[in-house]
């Protein structure tokens, strides 16, 4: 039996790195809306779903890059040996990093923060459909993910439709990032799975706070 596949010090650095951005942004929030419990309820299942299709996602990745000695060439040829390093390198590719700055707040803006909720999933498909071909293994893996992250979204939008606060029209999926290489892809999939791990921490968090009584 192989011994398990260890993180390298960047690797492992720039998952810190995401786990102080989550600590960061959880300022404390509001007082609970009126949303409907079950919904609540709905909504922290389909979080653990995809947080743990994400989670699944972020080891196999982390897995490729050890494999492939992803890390060594970061630091090596592109001098990319820090968190920091890696997240510029991200921004450098078009690959954003979304907040809920309407839900963490003294005064809860429930409707922005619904609609900033359903805006950033449908982000996150987007991102993750950049990914397609990264390699038949993950294949099945990002296609499970792409498919909860639906659900989720779907389920935002029925319940802003029924408090009668949905937009107008769906939201259109703006330019996504070009992540033409397999080197690149790999190092997008990497931040983009550390990035949708952060998130979805602020979401459990927020879903959590609003199902208190």
């Amino acid at each position: 039996m192989s011994p398990e596949p260890t993180l390298s010090p960047a690797l492992q650095l720039l998952l810190w790195h995401s786990a102080l951005w989550t600590e960061q942004e959880a300022a404390p929030l509001g007082p609970a809306s009126s949303l409907p419990q079950s919904f609540l309820i709905k909504c922290l299942e389909q979080v653990r779903k995809v947080q743990g299709d994400g989670t699944e996602l972020q080891e196999k990745l982390v897995t490729e890059a050890v494999g492939r000695a992803v890390e060594g060439t970061l630091c090596a040829t592109c001098k990319m040996c820090h968190p920091e390093e890696m997240v510029l390198f991200g921004h450098s590719l078009g690959i954003p990093q979304v907040s809920l700055s309407s839900c963490p707040s003294q005064a809860l803006q429930l409707t922005g923060c619904l609609r900033q909720l359903h805006s950033s999933l449908f982000l996150y498909q987007g991102l993750l459909q950049t990914l397609e071909g990264i390699s038949l293994e993950l294949a099945p893996t990002l296609d499970m993910l792409r498919l909860d992250i639906a659900d989720f979204a779907t389920t935002i939008w029925q319940q802003m439709e029924e408090l009668g606060t949905a937009p107008a029209l769906q939201p259109t999926r703006g330019a996504t990032p070009a992540l033409p290489s397999a080197f690149q892809r790999r190092v997008g999939g990497l931040l983009v799975a550390s990035h949708l791990q952060s998130f979805l921490e602020l979401v459990h968090r927020v879903l959590c706070r609003l199902a208190q009584p």
